[in-house]
């Protein structure tokens, strides 16, 4: 067996037990409500000590936001597979779809753990940090669709800030109508919005 694969076999349980103690936070903090629970609620629950746990999520927050994480990547990548001559918005709002699969695979799963973000100010405060890490992968990808001569970079960072923008609305009244919305037509309608 080479170091790849022992490293590949030990990324894929790292993973797994990584998934595993995010859902049962996921579950702690529905029932208990995010704000009354602690980390040693949390490592409790999973069955594992405070340590433990901290090596896998630094925070509490992080036991939730996990389930964003490389969300910046998948809509940067798909950013850049969009046609060379799609305008910047049509490309951006495509490329969103990247993300918002997940939305209609699990639709329950994806109401509740956006709500939890929603509904928790610390929460909320740090997915939007997060996000907005985005920006510059984004812009980055559209400065890549364009190549030398395209847009200044300030107009590639208010595009992506913009695309963000929709993005976030639509979420916003996707929870608040309890996921009856269709989200893409949310954010179709988002965007529209922003060229009219």
């Amino acid at each position: 067996m080479t170091g790849a694969a022992r490293t590949t076999t030990r990324d894929i349980a790292r993973a797994a037990v990584r998934a595993e103690l995010a859902q049962v936070a996921f579950e702690l903090f529905r029932r208990e409500g995010f704000d009354k629970v602690t980390l040693d609620d949390l490592a409790a629950a999973a069955g594992v000590s405070r340590s433990t746990f901290l090596r896998y999520f630094g925070t509490k927050e992080d036991a939730v936001l996990g389930a964003f994480e490389g969300q910046d990547r998948k809509v940067a990548d798909a950013l850049r597979a969009r046609p060379a001559d799609e305008d910047d918005w049509t490309a951006l709002r495509r490329a969103l779809d990247a993300v918002i699969g997940r939305y209609h695979e699990d639709p329950a799963g994806a109401l509740a753990t956006t709500r939890l973000v929603y509904d928790t100010p610390s929460l909320c405060a740090r997915h939007l940090e997060k996000q907005h890490s985005w920006r510059p992968a984004l812009a980055e990808a559209l400065a890549d669709r364009a190549g030398a001569g395209g847009p200044p970079a300030i107009a590639l960072a208010v595009r992506a800030g913009a695309a963000l923008g929709c993005l976030n609305i639509a979420l916003e009244y996707w929870t608040a109508s309890d996921g009856r919305l269709d989200l893409v037509t949310l954010l179709d309608e988002a965007f529209a919005s922003l060229m009219g």
